[in-house]
């Protein structure tokens, strides 16, 4: 069998090694058009803020380590063409210049997403960064590494990250988001207090900005200097990141007739399977079944990733696999402040069709005489009609994420919230008070929905 695999950061690297065991006669071969393959995106802006110095530490394998397994990785190689009649790839070789088709029995589609250009006049100055491959990490530290003040377009998860690597590195940073709050996956109550206790820990270091759509850019031929805004704002600067989302790599699959989805990501089944028999898709470039509604989300995450890979080439190797979809389950940090969340939202809850009660608590993360209790802040969404658990959103110095990553567990069992408050959560003075900021929550809860 011959197993063609198109794109090698987290979903084709983890095909490519997963096939491998499985099918140890395979003929595998993985095309991407990036320089390096089987790294860890989500690491660049740590790498950035100075948590290690190599690069290399990103790297999970190198295409010498693949070459071993017999698994051939070509580098500089996009893809340009897929022909599902005839099974055939037209791949260009871009270090060559010259194109070639490849035949594939099966053909695994791992072509990831792309950073959102937003319109912004003069884009392509100079020192105007994303952060998605490892020469984006490598150019932005040693540009860090010589400036004084930096720009973030973008409140979401990277601009985040990158405020804070950007801020560690001794930068002053401005960052500019265009929507009303930042991090808009979260209610606007929970990205309100979010905004607000950034700005209680800035201490001068950063600001930030709602509301202000970016308009241009100028500079000179040493890069980018100033940044202006649709209010009129000019703020100066020696570098720019742009984070303003993200965009599916779906145009080879759309007009090879692979089916796109609702959410504008390639549309597979539970066996990562496109509308062609032979070919299946994973990873950023796919969009997932959200468990609780049964209804579809598009979530380019690391952790996917590595699952749908390994899915796609379990059933592409004839072996029986399934995936059953995300919780929209999500974490990250700047400087002292966790942000988490899990399963719907209210608002998403609303547009779906659910009746949500909510409750929100601030409570210590541990008992209150330990040297590190910090507070946070604890958001649990529920259906009133049926008591059902719906979601759980988490802000704070505090440990924010164990609480997130407790709920997880309960929607995926479909609990009730009289039922998840029967949980026998752990209990020690440096880890969490008797009753867990959880539980606190849930009792609440529990007197806003129906009887159970």
């Amino acid at each position: 069998m011959k197993i063609v695999i198109l794109g090698g950061v987290a979903a084709g690297a983890k095909a490519a090694a997963k096939a491998r065991r499985i099918l140890p006669d395979a003929i595998i071969d993985l095309y991407t058009d990036d320089t390096h393959i089987s790294y860890s995106a989500c690491g660049l802006p740590y790498y950035i803020e100075g948590n290690f110095e190599d690069y290399r530490m990103l790297l999970v394998r190198s295409p010498e380590e693949f070459e071993q397994k017999n698994v051939h990785i070509h580098l500089r190689n996009r893809a340009a063409k897929i022909m599902p009649h005839c099974k055939q790839v037209l791949i260009e070789d871009l270090d060559n210049n010259h194109a070639f088709l490849e035949d594939y029995d099966k053909l695994i589609i791992a072509t990831g997403a792309r950073p959102t250009i937003p319109p912004i006049k003069n884009v392509d100055l100079k020192n105007i960064f994303t952060v998605r491959k490892i020469e984006d990490g490598i150019a932005i530290k040693e540009k860090a590494l010589n400036s004084k003040k930096a720009v973030i377009i973008g409140g979401g998860y990277i601009g985040i990250e990158m405020l804070e690597a950007l801020v560690k590195q001794n930068l002053h940073v401005t960052l500019f988001e265009y929507s009303s709050g930042l991090m808009r996956h979260f209610d606007n109550d929970m990205s309100s207090l979010i905004y607000e206790q950034l700005l209680s820990i800035s201490d001068g270091r950063f600001d930030i900005y709602t509301s202000e759509l970016v308009t241009e850019f100028s500079g000179d031929n040493s890069g980018v200097n100033t940044v202006r805004t649709g209010s009129g704002k000019e703020i100066e600067t020696d570098m720019v990141i742009i984070a303003a989302g993200a965009t599916p790599n779906v145009e080879i699959a759309r007009e090879a007739g692979i089916a796109i989805g609702e959410t504008g990501a390639i549309k597979v089944n539970d066996k990562m399977q496109t509308n062609f028999e032979d070919i299946y898709a994973c990873g950023d470039c796919v969009e997932e079944n959200l468990i609780i509604s049964n209804t579809k989300i598009w979530m380019p995450l690391g952790s996917n990733a590595n699952k749908e890979g390994r899915t796609a080439a379990i059933n592409a190797c004839g072996g029986e696999d399934r995936f059953h979809g995300v919780l929209g389950s999500a974490v990250t940090r700047c400087l002292s402040l966790t942000m988490s969340l899990t399963g719907l939202t209210v608002s998403k809850a609303e547009q779906l069709g659910y009746e949500p009660v909510f409750v929100k608590v601030t409570k210590n993360d541990k008992v209150g005489y330990m040297p590190d209790v910090n507070n946070i802040t604890l958001k649990l969404v529920a259906d009133k009609k049926t008591g059902l658990l719906l979601g759980c959103q988490a802000v704070g110095a505090g440990d924010a994420d164990k609480r997130v990553n407790t709920v997880t567990a309960a929607l995926l069992s479909g609990m009730t919230v009289a039922n998840f408050f029967k949980n026998d959560i752990t209990y020690a003075p440096p880890y969490s008070p008797t009753i867990d900021p959880l539980l606190n929550a849930a009792q609440i809860l529990m007197g806003m929905v129906n009887k159970e």
